[in-house]
């Protein structure tokens, strides 16, 4: 079977596939087809993929002969319209943002499988590509956050005299506020996080950080990890809390994110007006609405009172190299269980499998998407439990 990689859009640096794993797909036994120049922009060149074993070929010709394609964002309408019908494509998609898509490539009998839809499970992890990706935003929010800061990080002691630490307030503590909480700390900041779920409390203090606890969050089984929306109760009593310690930090970085809905604010204009001049606020949802009012998508903002607030287009873009080959790994990992013998295995009785598939034999199956189409495509019937392509 093959396996065809597209080459993002110019403005996505990364690249679904890797030449490092290249090796490890043939030997589930799949070809590779990359799409000429595909790993430009994370430094992986052609001839790199010629050597681990791949062929270089044009976009026309990787959609004609793979039977499984792999991007890591959806493809332009006219790509897509030239998957083959019965093909699968699997990325990170963001179904239920794009239900119009999701819906024509339904339409066109294409199996989609979305990785950022995967079951929060233990077994799910290393295929987990929200968790990957976050933990390369994460640590490059510090840095960015440190470049736009107006004083140090860490304390220093001088014959100057001695310059207090740096304070930093991270919002969410998911995979992305843990590793902005991890690098905070080695640069010898001191920093306090909110997060709605008690259960991150001690992943939190022990990476050294204080975790600010406001009760009354609500919680939800279903949500498998994932933040949930919140009262209005709740909500109230969380924007006092932030604003005590938003006044006092240099430092803001937001990572709060819902599923299927745009991200919740957080970090209102009132707030952002109390902080002190030359404070930093970076917004990791930013491509999602963001978290702060002052967030605008790409850009920096500098407010009145002196406050930048950075809502970066890509972070995970910005380093190419490392974030493309966790990505790899990530899909590699995903396609060991769903390739068995040489050819696709769908097993919707896995947990792993079916909490992927957007759609199937023309039937939308992911309910946040079917909620963002108004409920406009049901379920249908189920596929067989096994089928292979």
């Amino acid at each position: 079977m093959n396996i065809g990689v597209l080459k993002e859009a110019k403005e996505e640096t990364r690249v679904a596939v890797t030449p490092d794993v290249v090796d490890a797909f043939k030997k589930i036994g799949a070809s590779v087809i990359i799409e000429k120049g595909a790993g430009e922009g994370s430094y992986f060149s052609d001839e790199d993929y010629k050597k681990a074993g791949a062929t270089i070929q044009s976009r026309a010709d990787v959609l004609k002969k793979s039977d499984l394609v792999v991007s890591i964002h959806l493809a332009d309408g006219a790509s897509l319209s030239k998957i083959k019908k019965g093909a699968f494509y699997l990325g990170m998609f963001q179904p239920a943002v794009n239900p119009q898509v999701i819906k024509k490539l339904a339409a066109g009998k294409v199996t989609v499988l979305s990785l950022d839809a995967i079951a929060r499970i233990t077994r799910a992890q290393s295929m987990d590509v929200l968790s990957s990706q976050a933990t390369v935003a994460g640590y490059k929010a510090v840095l960015i956050a440190s470049t736009h800061l107006t004083r140090f990080f860490p304390m220093l002691t001088t014959a100057a005299g001695t310059i207090t630490p740096a304070s930093v307030l991270i919002i969410g503590a998911g995979v992305a506020g843990l590793q902005a909480i991890a690098s905070s700390r080695r640069l010898g900041a001191v920093v306090d996080v909110f997060d709605t779920r008690p259960e991150v409390k001690e992943q939190v203090q022990s990476l050294g950080a204080k975790f600010v606890e406001v009760e009354g969050a609500t919680h939800s089984a279903a949500a498998g990890g994932y933040a949930v929306e919140q009262t209005e109760e709740y909500k109230k009593r969380q924007q006092e809390a932030i604003e005590k310690f938003a006044a006092k930090a240099d430092v803001i970085i937001t990572t709060a994110l819902i599923p299927g809905r745009k991200a919740p604010i957080i970090i209102t204009k009132k707030i952002v007006d109390r902080m002190k001049a030359g404070s930093v606020v970076v917004d990791l949802a930013s491509p999602n609405g963001g978290n702060c009012e002052y967030t605008q998508h790409g850009k920096v903002v500098i407010t009145k009172n002196g406050v930048s607030v950075v809502g970066h287009q890509n972070l995970a873009g910005s380093l190419p190299s490392d974030a493309s080959r966790m990505f790899a790994k990530n899909v590699l990992n995903y396609l060991k269980l769903l390739i068995k013998e040489k050819k696709i295995n769908f097993d919707l009785n896995d947990e792993v499998i079916a909490s992927t598939t957007i759609t199937h034999e023309g039937e939308i199956r992911h309910k946040l998407t079917l909620d963002a189409l108004g409920g406009s495509k049901k379920e249908g019937k189920k596929p067989a439990a096994k089928k292979k392509a």
